[in-house]
């Protein structure tokens, strides 16, 4: 049965608020220090060391630098707690005191800036809180508690390549996984949704091959980079003119590279395309119609081979348990109110979380936590400057603000896992 009770609540939460200024530290920490994906080893660390602290059996490097704490705490079920824990290749323009100044190396060998643009240090902060506040408890609920600290979700891989690397092996298979990210939503607001909420989605990378040569004698050559603005442009129909009104989807010429000089004509171009659909087979469409497009301009222009189209990451569908979903949200509207949990529009975002939920068998639920200023974002919605007043998740302006985010975060973490934890003593949970 449920713990969810007013009372049992305060207390399960009384230590948050001497923690608040210990987790702020944290989450200043970690955005002031963000890691690419898979060399999370810093951010990795400090986790693992405030788990250790907490009284969790913690084990490290799975999935390469994925941590989970684990908390076994007498006969109930197991609950999964994830958060995703690396950052993004973007030059920071936030402004703010603890704004990042960091760089690393990306996956090509290229020295980049980093930002924790997509609000990473927010998720791992939020779980660590609720870890501690969960830990401080352990006298109010009976079960296990999971705690993932998961790498490598920018590239699409990291959920995945912690379960083949073992995971539920290791700690255990859960009964129920959540998750949540924060979104340029009102702080204190938290968004829910049954069923689809975030995109399915693939990166393509596209290879068009030339023939290169002089600048000056053009005629000799097969141009890629005229090749690769013909697809680009060629791209651009393949939603308003082969998808149907009815069905959402997306395609995104995220990078193109074509040549070294200005004299010089390139041998091959290579674009990033990514692509996003609320349903597999849309997806599926969007490739073939991709393929089928570079082929043909690539006949086209003459090029001497075909062009290679190789799927270099992809996220699936996240979707919902919907009755575990609509039961969360009466928890979540009986802690913060009706007026503050709100229904969460379907989001062309994607996420690796649903992953966990599909290996383990079991009910997932994935929300949303706004965590800007609530003023200004109301203002820009109604005045209808929402999309360019406020900056989006892997904006180089993205900042949220730390309070009531960082407690609200922490909240809904916990009291979705009270939602399944047994009352202790009591070993059937619900």
């Amino acid at each position: 049965m449920s713990i969810v009770t007013t009372e049992t609540t305060e207390r399960v939460l009384a230590p948050l608020e001497a923690a608040l200024p210990e987790l702020e530290a944290l989450y200043v920490d970690l955005h002031r220090h963000p890691e690419l994906a898979f060399t999370e080893t810093r951010t990795a660390a400090e986790l693992a060391r405030r788990l250790t602290e907490d009284g969790f059996e913690v084990h490290t490097g799975i999935g390469r630098t994925g941590v989970v704490g684990v908390l076994r705490n007498g006969e109930g079920p197991t609950v999964l707690l994830r958060a995703d824990i690396d950052a993004l290749p973007v030059e920071e323009q936030t402004g703010l005191s603890y704004a990042s100044t960091a760089r690393g190396v990306d996956s090509e060998g290229r020295d980049v800036p980093l930002m924790h643009a997509c609000g990473h240090d927010m998720h791992a902060t939020w779980l660590s809180g609720a870890a501690h506040v969960l830990a401080a408890s352990r006298d109010e609920w009976s079960g296990t508690l999971l705690a993932v600290f998961q790498p490598g979700e920018e590239v699409g891989d990291g959920a995945a390549g912690m379960v083949q690397d073992g995971l539920f092996e290791r700690v255990g298979r859960p009964d129920v996984v959540f998750g949540q990210h924060i979104v340029p939503g009102p702080a204190g607001w938290v968004l829910t949704r049954p069923g689809v909420i975030m995109a399915a989605t693939e990166n393509l990378r596209i290879t068009l091959h030339g023939r290169g040569g002089h600048g000056s004698r053009p005629e000799t050559t097969v141009d890629p980079a005229v090749l690769a603005a013909s697809v680009v442009l060629k791209l651009q129909t393949i939603v308003s003119r082969e998808i149907a009104a009815t069905e959402p989807a997306v395609v995104t010429v995220g990078s193109m590279h074509v040549g070294t000089a200005a004299n010089v004509i390139a041998d091959h171009a290579v674009l990033e395309v990514n692509t996003r659909a609320f349903d597999d087979a849309v997806l599926l469409r969007l490739r073939k119609a991709i393929e089928r497009i570079v082929n043909g301009e690539a006949a086209a222009a003459g090029a001497p081979q075909p062009p290679t189209v190789e799927v270099v990451a992809s996220y699936p569908v996240t979707a919902n348990d919907a009755a575990a979903s609509d039961e969360l949200t009466e928890v979540f509207q009986g802690h913060f109110g009706a007026e503050a949990t709100m229904p969460a529009p379907l989001v062309t975002g994607s996420e690796d979380f649903s992953e966990f939920g599909r290996a383990a068998g079991v009910p997932s639920v994935f929300w949303l936590v706004g965590g800007f200023d609530a003023q200004q974002v109301i203002t820009a919605m109604t005045e209808g400057r929402f999309e360019t007043d406020v900056p989006s998740n892997h904006s180089s302006k993205f900042a949220p603000v730390l309070h009531p985010t960082l407690r609200t975060g922490v909240e809904t973490l916990v009291v979705a896992a009270l939602s399944r934890f047994a009352r202790p003593g009591v070993a059937e949970g619900r």
